[in-house]
């Protein structure tokens, strides 16, 4: 994704700063952000957990955590399903869990979700929280 963004790079009217780095280990001092935003990456992160904990470090007391990811869903049947095609889905999409609860790792770390909008059938969705420390 990165050298796709590249080509925008240079036209964009305000300066951007691109950073690659591990979701785990991210290289900004604490309380360097007011908003930390991750869209459709907490599936394929290999520690989720982890990664939850550097947002929450990285982001400023009071501020907001945004999500945008699929995840396992409600329907018994349909997160059994997905249970079953996520062994052979990590295989053939670079490490892609498509039955990660998101929403309920960022309870698991005390971070509170103010606002969950579900999109089709629940396979996606849109969180804020808030960076209560």
């Amino acid at each position: 994704m990165i050298e796709r963004s590249l080509t925008k790079h240079g036209q964009a009217v305000v300066p951007i700063e691109i950073v690659q780095a591990s979701a785990e280990e991210l290289p900004f001092a604490t309380d360097s952000f007011d908003t930390v935003v991750a869209t459709l990456v907490f599936c394929t992160i290999p520690n989720p957990e982890k990664a939850i904990i550097e947002m929450k470090r990285v982001c400023k007391p009071g501020g907001k955590i945004l999500l945008f990811e699929h995840v396992k869903m409600q329907n018994r049947f349909l997160s059994s399903l997905q249970n079953w095609l996520t062994p052979a889905w990590k295989e053939i999409c670079d490490g892609c869990h498509l039955n990660r609860n998101t929403l309920e790792l960022l309870r698991n770390k005390e971070i509170p979700i103010i606002l969950v909008h579900q999109y089709y059938r629940d396979l996606f969705v849109f969180a804020e929280a808030e960076n209560r420390k």
